[in-house]
């Protein structure tokens, strides 16, 4: 078969044609990729021949109001693999548990850590001892992907006296990576899981570093120091508190490990917190690189509940300690003074639908106010809250803010329990019988019924009580410091009333036995039900009653009698005044 010349010149056209496009689309792959795409190709091979190795920046210190340490950072070990697959990554931690202890958990967290950031090094031991590392250095050549750096290690000197405040750090989870607002957290990192250091992480987390180790083809490391300037990690900024360690400590030793309660002590002047202690507690340092299993056990299988933050998160019935704010409102409403008597005297107990006991079953006899605060006579409380009314008392104590959170810069704050200002609420509940919202009313005099209080706000009410009936926002790190009115008394009336609560730790009072020499307390002690339980004990006081300095709440839990607490509460006050009086020493 033959072809036509012209034919054949058109086919040679062409394929000259065709392999002219042919260079110029070579031409133009080849311009793009050295010219328009240079640094992008040039950063995937650096990416491929170096790796990051993030460098940990040491979280901000935390201090104590007079500069001691309540969480510092010390030096620990890291050790991490680099692999290019999962399946790589199991194998060569099967190696590895040749050499050291590796469970099936460690595995598969490491495997997690590397599923969420491939090119970054797969933690395997976040806090490794040094005895582990030292036989991993040893071994270091026969697994060229290990990589072994110092890291900053979370410490807590004073570890359990700080737990209820200071709270721990753990590895980001997760359910915190999926979080968009930690979208900036990458596996393997620390991260606040409590306390302060979960409320102020933004401060005291800093800006992570990084180093560059050059691998080969198979990931391997093939230069470890040098292969690139590293970016050196950013400290975070320190955390200076209101606490007063030497306090804290006096506290901790008070509770020992034998009571369940809650202790905080705050300066009503601004809601600094001097001292918080919840009891039975946890060692925070034990969470630091991981809870070990059986530890975490312990705890959380633990009746006393040391998990469990008494100051902040227990609600409980505020029992007579709530009688205050039942003559703050009755007073306020101008249906009582602090000289006015009841109708009819305490005789041990009040009928009304039923008969309603007094603490005192023989009775208290015909008293005013000031005596019935002093002696905490049920039965005179009963009839200021029918004085009161359902409707008013509620609308009171949601003035006095009973219902809202304290503030307090700790996480996990328990809203406190209080009736809603409406009276459908009660007659849902109870039903429609003419006596109920009065019965109501004689429990919620007494703090009982429908009202279970935090510890945390009983004492932010009671820095009103011991100033000008402005409440202080408690603050464990100075903000700005928040006081809000919520008592419209006069300056003697607010007198009268701290006069009153200073007869509760006298001769006369419930608090006789918690008197302190040469310092006038005021105070009230609180008895809860607790049904079919031991009762609880409460007290709530500042000192001194002239010219408060330091706010006091303590709660026992299974206490029995008010006088328990008050007698830790008084001899907290004693500590701290007489230490902020105390000469200063001074040595040539």
């Amino acid at each position: 078969m033959s072809y036509h010349p012209h034919d054949v010149s058109r086919r040679a056209s062409l394929a000259r044609l065709l392999l002219g496009l042919g260079f110029v689309g070579l031409i133009s792959a080849f311009f793009r990729a050295q010219i328009v795409r240079n640094k992008e190709f040039l950063a995937q091979a650096e990416q491929n021949r170096f790796r990051e190795v993030p460098l940990a920046a040491p979280r901000g210190i935390i201090y104590d109001r007079n500069g001691r340490i309540i969480a510092e950072n010390l030096p620990g070990y890291a050790v991490s693999l680099l692999s290019p697959s999962a399946d790589s990554l199991r194998a060569a931690m099967r190696r590895l548990s040749n050499i050291i202890p590796i469970t099936d958990e460690q595995v598969e967290a490491a495997v997690r850590r590397w599923r969420r950031n491939p090119t970054r090094p797969a933690v395997i031991l976040p806090d490794a001892p040094f005895d582990v590392v030292a036989v991993l250095e040893e071994r270091r050549v026969e697994n060229p992907t290990l990589i072994i750096q110092s890291t900053p290690k979370r410490y807590y000197p004073d570890g359990p006296a700080v737990a209820s405040f200071v709270g721990y750090t753990g590895e980001v989870t997760e359910r915190e990576l999926a979080d968009s607002t930690r979208r900036d957290y990458k596996p393997g990192q620390q991260i606040g899981k409590g306390g302060l250091e979960r409320q102020y992480e933004a401060q005291l987390r800093g800006t992570e570093g990084v180093r560059y180790v050059e691998v080969d083809a198979r990931g391997r490391v093939v230069r470890d120091a040098g292969a690139r300037a590293e970016q050196a990690p950013i400290p975070a900024k320190d955390l200076r508190t209101n606490i007063d360690m030497d306090l804290q400590q006096y506290v901790v030793s008070l509770l020992g490990d034998s009571l369940r309660a809650g202790v905080v002590a705050i300066d009503p002047n601004d809601g600094a917190v001097l001292a918080l202690h919840s009891a039975p507690t946890y060692d925070p340092n034990r969470f630091v690189g991981g809870i070990p299993a059986e530890y975490w056990r312990e705890l959380n299988t633990d009746s006393r509940r040391p998990l469990y933050n008494k100051v902040i998160q227990g609600r409980y019935p505020p029992a007579s300690t709530w009688k205050l704010a039942t003559a703050a409102m009755a007073m306020e409403a101008g249906l009582v003074t602090l000289d006015d008597h009841m109708p009819q005297p305490c005789t041990g107990g009040y009928r009304y639908g039923r008969y309603f006991r007094c603490w005192n079953h023989s009775g208290h006899g015909d008293i005013n106010l000031r005596q019935a605060i002093e002696q905490s006579c049920d039965v005179y409380f009963y009839q200021v809250g029918l004085k009161l009314g359902l409707s008013r008392m509620v609308a009171g104590g949601l003035k006095l803010k009973m219902r809202e959170r304290s503030g307090i810069d700790l996480p996990n704050e328990t809203q406190p329990q209080y009736p809603p200002d409406a009276m459908n609420y009660f007659n849902e509940r109870y039903g429609a019988r003419g006596w109920v919202p009065g019965s109501v009313s004689l429990n919620l005099s007494i703090g009982q019924g429908e009202n279970a209080q935090t510890l945390i706000n009983m004492a932010r009410f009671y820095t009103a009580l011991a100033t000008d009936g402005r409440a202080a926002r408690p603050e464990i790190v100075s903000r700005d410091p928040e006081r809000v009115r919520i008592m419209n008394l006069t300056d003697a009336q607010m007198v009268g009333l701290r006069l009153a609560m200073a007869g509760v730790v006298s001769s006369r009072g419930t608090a006789n036995s918690a008197r302190v020499e040469g310092i006038t307390v005021a105070g009230k002690t609180g008895t809860a039900q607790n049904p079919p339980n031991p009762d609880h004990a409460w007290f709530m006081g500042f000192a001194p009653a002239e010219r408060p300095r330091i706010v006091v709440g303590v709660f026992v839990e299974y206490g029995e009698h008010g006088y328990v607490a008050a007698r830790i509460a008084t001899k907290v006050m004693a500590r701290y005044l007489k230490a902020a009086t105390a000469p200063v020493v001074t040595t040539e």
